[in-house]
């Protein structure tokens, strides 16, 4: 059973309508770092609805361009849209509010939150965050909480973790981490989703489980995923285009056998393994 969030962006009710345009776009974008320039004039587009992989060596820019991508970098240069609108100067929380999430190569819940806690406080636009809420409209904050809440329950059931709802986030394995990972972008109602090596420290058995959930979100919802990863059995499997980045910039872009096939990929990071 695929979680149905509804969303309040009419866009969103069928994000395959429009599948030649690209939901993200990221043109001539740099950040340098000191001498080092870890993404150096780079250009992409991220096809709506699609599952893209990024791939690509150790130091190629991957990562620094997921973080800029969800405003935790600021670019030297360049600029980015989502949905045409231009997002390269905003905060982490005002992209969560268009629809833009983002996991972490290592997982970040709040470790001394139980795991239902932690889906809670991702729910968005929590009317009581605002303190004077609580005493002017407390029937109203009661009214949103309690929707978060059942949204959350849905969720964990979803992902298959409703057995350690109440356990610690810090007591959770490696591989339950990635899925509460996985579930807190779900409570954000997303459009765009952004997965940093979601197989880095996960079991077979919890790799094909995700597998699924992003598969479902993609065909059911019309979630748009990129994934930055190493584990190539998985980007052939799920991903379709891959990005090859190189020394900050895209070198490639098609599917996994179209750039397998790349001689220059081939040099720069698949090597003699796909030759």
């Amino acid at each position: 059973m695929v979680v149905a969030i509804e969303s309040s962006v009419s866009d969103r009710t069928d994000p395959l309508l429009r599948p030649a345009t690209p939901i993200l776009r990221v043109r001539a974008v740099a950040k340098a770092f000191g001498g080092n320039r870890a993404v150096d004039d780079c250009s992409l587009d991220i096809p709506r609805g699609s599952i893209t992989g990024l791939i690509g060596p150790n130091g190629a820019g991957k990562s620094t361009l997921l973080n800029i991508i969800a405003g935790a970098l600021r670019a030297d240069s360049g600029a980015i849209t989502l949905d045409g609108a231009p997002i390269t100067r905003l905060r982490p929380d005002q992209l969560v509010d268009r629809g833009l999430a983002r996991t972490f190569q290592i997982p970040r819940p709040i470790p001394t939150m139980t795991v239902l806690e932690n889906l809670v406080l991702a729910g968005p636009d929590q009317a009581g965050e605002q303190v004077w809420n609580v005493w002017a409209r407390p029937t109203r904050v009661g009214r949103q909480e309690n929707s978060i809440i059942d949204t959350a329950l849905a969720v964990l059931e979803y992902v298959n973790l409703t057995h350690v709802r109440d356990e610690l986030a810090a007591n959770l394995s490696g591989g339950q981490k990635k899925l509460l990972e996985f579930a807190r972008t779900l409570m954000i109602k997303p459009r765009l989703v952004l997965l940093d090596e979601p197989a880095a420290g996960v079991n077979r058995t919890l790799l094909r489980e995700l597998t699924r959930f992003i598969t479902e979100q993609r065909q059911e919802l019309g979630v748009t995923f990129v994934i930055v990863e190493h584990d190539m059995d998985l980007v052939a499997r799920l991903c379709n285009p891959v990005i090859v980045m190189s020394q900050g910039r895209p070198i490639a872009s098609g599917t996994f056998d179209e750039i397998k096939a790349d001689e220059a990929v081939l040099d720069a990071y698949l090597g003699s393994q796909f030759r």
